[in-house]
């Protein structure tokens, strides 16, 4: 636990996004959660290229649902449609929104879940 001198230090300094990504891998890391949790190689790419997303565990549950949801139902619904000829592409337009709606709302009850679990605060209040 950090004393209340280095907490109203550490908010008096304000901190890049980088910094802030840098201190989450260390700081998550020594809690346990391994690196391609806290920072998945799609959001290290974003980074990379300077699009300042929050990492996962700290995006709200909609916006991680629709994103994760959205991936999810174009590529199941591409596979459904062309590698799996036997299947009508009907089946494809209606198995790929569904399959996306569950699975990104299944990952982003994990993430809040994990979010609450390591008692995380928002991202603009981070670290605490």
């Amino acid at each position: 636990m950090r004393s209340y001198y280095a907490q109203v230090k550490a908010k008096e300094r304000h901190m890049t996004h980088d910094e802030k990504v840098q201190y989450l891998l260390k700081d998550l890391g020594q809690r346990g959660i391994g690196k391609n949790a806290i920072a998945p190689p799609f959001y290290r790419l974003l980074w990379r290229l300077g699009i300042e997303v929050r990492p996962p565990l700290f995006a709200s549950f909609w916006s991680f649902a629709m994103v994760t949801g959205l991936g999810f139902g174009v590529v199941w619904g591409l596979f459904i449609a062309f590698l799996q000829q036997s299947y009508p592409v009907s089946c494809a337009l209606w198995t790929a929104p569904v399959g996306g709606a569950l699975f990104g709302s299944t990952m982003a009850a994990y993430l809040r879940w994990q979010a609450h679990k390591f008692a995380l605060p928002r991202w603009e209040d981070y670290p605490v």
